[in-house]
């Protein structure tokens, strides 16, 4: 049993790349993208055939099939670091703050943000409930603006699945393929 670097090398860079792919067309499923995961899957079926080959064709050391599993695991962990730095979607965040202050949507508003707001009965008295819509890639900063403007705020994210109605509908349709 002879180990080749360049073959096991081989087996794990291609089924990174096949792994990466495969999690990105799933969330790009996920959310909605059929063409762009379409295209995807394509490649992803190549870049899969070509690993698996070079396996099938090298099953007498089970080294290569180690480095296949390796490349797998990576491929997963360096898919969704793509996928998150991608940040594609949208969130809701929903912003509960002690007390009935009016200036924290208008604030958020003025900084681009989607947000419906109303007063709500908590355990120790009223509350302001904000609803903000935002892009996964602007999450970081509205969490920075909510720290900065209301540091002991309540918030909570959830990723939405559909919109209909509202001004955001607009821009998010435009976004779609």
């Amino acid at each position: 049993m002879t180990l080749s670097f360049g073959l096991i090398g081989s087996i794990i860079g291609i089924n990174v790349v096949y792994v990466s792919i495969f999690t990105l067309r799933l969330i790009l499923m996920i959310k909605g993208r059929r063409a762009l995961a379409s295209f995807l899957a394509m490649v992803e079926v190549f870049v899969y055939l070509l690993g698996l080959n070079l396996v099938l064709q090298n099953l007498d050391n089970p080294v290569n099939m180690a480095a296949y599993c390796l490349g797998f695991g990576l491929g997963v962990y360096l898919g969704s670091l793509i996928e998150e730095y991608l940040a594609l979607g949208y969130l809701v965040v929903q912003v509960i703050v002690d007390s009935v202050e009016l200036e924290l949507p208008v604030t958020l508003r003025e900084k681009g943000y989607g947000v419906t707001s109303w007063t709500a009965d908590g355990k120790e008295g009223k509350r302001l409930v904000l609803q903000v819509l935002v892009k996964r890639s602007n999450e970081k900063r509205l969490m920075e603006t909510l720290k900065k403007l209301s540091p002991q705020a309540f918030i909570i994210s959830h990723e939405p699945k559909n919109f209909k109605g509202g001004f955001w509908v607009k821009l998010t349709e435009r976004q779609r393929f």
